[in-house]
């Protein structure tokens, strides 16, 4: 398994991928990633300073997932946000979510002081990873978002 920034080759195969999970947990409605205008040039939206996008993918070069970081709110705050972490479900529970995390966390160490996140309580698998990963969960989310129908929201120090 390897990970690198996400190419612009790599758009279309990892919209397919958070697309058919959202569809698995019921994600695809507005108020979730699935209304996202970035969502189909991914590379171009994560192009930009304190932002990155990252995919793991197989030694065959077939795209397993992926996860990004970008601003949150204004920048005194100094808060990301985690995004769009999403793997096919035969790469679940083999390790490539927390190298992916790991990632993604010293990435944001450079930038930011906090990392957010948004999912949906259904996403159980998920929701256990966060912890475990030191992200405490919060009771709202905080001011700002454009995901309107998540209902469990995760902050964690950098």
């Amino acid at each position: 398994m390897n990970i690198r920034i996400i190419q612009d080759k790599d758009n279309s195969a990892i919209e397919a991928i958070i697309r058919n999970c959202l569809i698995e947990f019921g994600g695809n409605r507005a108020g979730l990633a699935w209304e996202d205008e970035s969502l189909s040039h991914l590379s171009v939206y994560y192009s930009h300073e304190g932002r990155a996008y990252w995919v793991a993918f197989d030694s065959d070069g077939k795209i397993l997932g992926g996860c990004g970081i970008a601003e949150f709110g204004s920048s005194l705050e100094r808060i990301c946000e985690l995004q769009k972490m999403y793997l096919l479900p035969e790469a679940r529970g083999t390790g490539i979510a927390a190298e992916l995390l790991v990632t993604a966390l010293r990435f944001a160490t450079q930038y930011y002081k906090a990392c957010y996140l948004e999912t949906l309580q259904n996403m159980h698998s998920a929701n256990r990873f966060y912890v475990k990963y030191g992200f405490e969960q919060l009771k709202a989310p905080l001011a700002g978002s454009d995901h309107f129908a998540c209902d469990a929201w995760y902050i964690r120090d950098l």
